[in-house]
């Protein structure tokens, strides 16, 4: 693979030290309606809400810039947990400081969690709604939404061959070996070429962006993410605890998976079903439910807490969604600080330039297995897709108005 120029005289001259973007421009209730459109919203799985993000807080609102955006990305995909739900909650401590990341996080996560909570208290007519013409129109318009996302990305981090190649390769990799490790070892392998390979002009000044998280905070945070894993189960086998016990189950659960929601239900699945606590009839109800509502797939746990019997009820269900979504809120916060120093470092920018590429990649491989697989399967579907993209790229219409549409479009179509 061919290199870029390497940096110029004039290049070398501008390299001051960045300039601090203030962390808090906003407020709590700004960043909590902002996510709650989005949590009412946002069908499609971690990839879909990623484009999501990117539309309302890079292109629309622009909280941050193309290259801040994909950063953040690519850390929170290297971290265990919910990625786009790490997104989500930087994003908000960003704008708002820490009642931003809460009011983020709350905002896209409470919707499903409410609704799969009512779901175990017995709500049968949710369990329809998955098949629902309705859900199949916002399925259809996730294909729309991250199309858009790998057309944007694509231009700005990849502009030249060497990135769009390597933005290819690591498509070709992830349709091989299609599972959370093929896309880790993609872009993994992405930032080792661009280590070797790329040369990068020197950032312009003010793209540093200061969450307000100290460094000290930070390892601390990072400290007692560890402190948690370790001493809860100790805890809980101790004082014989069934609160304790379920809520360590779930904190290990969210601190120790990677590749999203889909991959910790298995380990759910183990923990809670031979235990007693959940039938595997309800687990399966619950897991089809968790299908059909917007937000995160980690709130499963809210309506596993819910139906649990050492728990049960309102209470059960937001403690277990507290216990999953922990680890995800120690873990963003605490590398945040030591992340926004290290990226600006020339030998770690050329390895983001080869891993933010990697992640255009992943998410064009995405765009076909599973989110158009799972979506288009007609004619219709297609120009229903086709359209939402256009309305979406040209006519520049909020994505929350499109994802309306599209459920509407959906539920006639299945009339």
């Amino acid at each position: 693979m061919s290199s870029l120029p390497p940096t110029s005289s004039a290049d070398t001259d501008a390299r001051a030290a960045p300039h601090t973007e203030a962390s808090a421009k906003g407020t709590a209730g700004e960043v909590f309606l902002a996510f709650l459109a989005l949590g009412l919203t946002s069908f499609g799985g971690p990839i879909a809400h990623l484009g999501y993000f990117r539309t309302q807080f890079v292109e629309r609102r622009k909280w941050l810039d193309d290259v801040s955006y994909s950063d953040l990305v690519a850390l929170c995909q290297f971290l265990p947990g919910p990625a786009s739900s790490q997104v989500g909650i930087a994003l908000g401590l960003g704008r708002a400081g820490w009642p931003g990341a809460f009011a983020a996080w709350a905002g896209f996560t409470l919707p499903s969690a409410a609704a799969l909570i009512l779901f175990a208290y017995g709500v049968a007519h949710l369990a329809g709604f998955a098949q629902s013409g309705a859900v199949h129109g916002l399925k259809v318009m996730a294909v729309a939404v991250v199309a858009q996302a790998v057309w944007g990305m694509a231009k700005s981090l990849c502009p030249d061959r060497p990135r769009a190649a390597l933005a290819i390769a690591c498509a070709l990799l992830v349709l091989v070996l299609p599972s959370a490790a093929g896309q880790l070892a993609a872009i993994a392998a992405g930032g080792v070429i661009g280590l070797a390979w790329l040369r990068l002009p020197q950032l312009p000044s003010a793209v540093h962006r200061d969450y307000g998280v100290s460094r000290r905070l930070g390892a601390t945070l990072l400290l007692l993410f560890f402190a948690l894993l370790l001493a809860l189960p100790a805890l809980a086998s101790a004082f014989a605890s069934p609160a304790l016990t379920a809520f360590s189950t779930f904190y290990r659960a969210g601190a120790l998976v990677f590749g999203g929601g889909h991959v910790v239900l298995p380990l759910l699945q183990a923990s809670v079903v031979p235990n007693g606590w959940v039938s595997n009839e309800a687990f399966l109800a619950g897991y089809g439910a968790a299908q059909a509502v917007p937000g995160p797939l980690f709130t499963f746990a809210a309506y596993l807490g819910a139906a649990m019997a050492p728990l049960g009820g309102w209470r059960g269900g937001l403690l277990m969604l507290a216990a999953i979504f922990l680890p995800a809120f120690l873990l963003i916060a605490g590398a945040l600080p030591f992340w926004e120093a290290l990226r600006h470092r020339e030998m770690v920018r050329r390895a983001m330039a080869g891993i933010n590429a990697a992640v255009v990649g992943v998410l064009a491989a995405a765009l076909y297995e599973p989110v158009w697989t799972s979506a288009i399967h007609s004619r219709a579907d297609f120009g229903l897709a086709l359209a939402g993209f256009g309305l979406l790229t040209v006519g520049r219409v909020s994505p929350v108005w499109v994802v309306l549409l599209a459920a509407a479009a959906g539920w006639l179509l299945g009339l």
